[in-house]
């Protein structure tokens, strides 16, 4: 299954995930553009620390800019990173049905130019935040979001790096030779129907011919939508929600982190 066939049959739903206690965790709703389109998105940090520190791009599933993807973004912050979660499809629209999810999902699937620019465009306002240490920024997906930070890395995007959260992997853009600059972590389920063995092999391929720093990580027994309580717990409907991958996943994205921004430059003083 590609990833157009990953976006006409699994949704994905809501989901509020606890967080570290005792994090002053400020929130608020940012607008900006893409051409004529107003976008909004949303930017978690904690108010008490000061300074400049890392910056997480958190891009959503299918659904649109949702509570999961908030949360997501929230937890980051508790973890003392200054989060933005992008809103690709504008307006703030979070649809409710798998169709009105289709319809919307296509448009962004079929055409990876306009993609990559609705998460670039993200990335800036991320950029732009003053408690941003510029130097130390990567992005993170799932499903939907998945895909689409590794569109962000095959563009070229000069970032950290890049974690997709059993994100489909196929693309109709392959990265160039030297392209990649990000180092990219994969996170998959090694049973999910929208990550298939001949689509992971052409990935793995890909990422070698452009000379990618890449890691991927399969779990056992993982489905689609791996991180999610909310898909349900019934693995052979292709998306159920595994407690092991998600919390195991969670914590290679956190040591990710520790890795890639120990290796980058400190931006000067805050």
């Amino acid at each position: 299954m590609n990833i157009r066939e990953l976006c006409l049959t699994v949704g994905l739903s809501l989901l509020a995930c606890g967080g570290l206690a005792g994090a002053t965790v400020k929130t608020e709703t940012v607008e900006y553009k893409d051409g004529p389109i107003t976008l909004k998105g949303y930017l978690a940090y904690d108010d008490a620390l000061t300074g400049r520190r890392p910056g997480v791009l958190v891009v959503h599933e299918w659904w649109g800019l949702n509570d999961y993807a908030k949360q997501r973004a929230r937890q980051l912050a508790e973890l003392d990173y200054v989060a933005f979660a992008a809103d690709i499809y504008g307006n703030g629209v979070v649809v409710k049905t798998p169709d009105e999810a289709r319809e919307l999902a296509m448009k962004f699937c079929d055409d990876r130019v306009l993609l990559r620019r609705r998460v670039l465009a993200g990335l800036e306002v991320l950029r732009k935040q003053p408690r941003v240490d510029t130097s130390k920024i990567a992005a993170i997906g799932y499903c939907f979001g998945g895909t689409a930070v590794l569109e962000l890395a095959r563009s070229g995007a000069n970032i950290a790096g890049v974690v997709s959260f059993h994100g489909g992997l196929d693309t109709t853009k392959p990265a160039q030779a030297g392209a990649i600059k990000a180092k990219v972590l994969v996170l998959t389920g090694a049973d999910d129907p929208g990550a298939p063995i001949a689509q992971v092999g052409a990935f793995q391929d890909e990422m070698r011919r452009a000379g990618a720093d890449w890691t991927m990580i399969s779990y056992g027994g993982a489905v689609h939508s791996f991180t999610n309580p909310a898909a349900g717990d019934d693995p052979s409907k292709g998306a159920a929600y595994n407690a092991k991958a998600d919390r195991r996943s969670w914590r290679a994205m956190r040591d990710f982190f520790d890795e890639i921004f120990a290796q980058t430059k400190d931006s000067g003083p805050s």
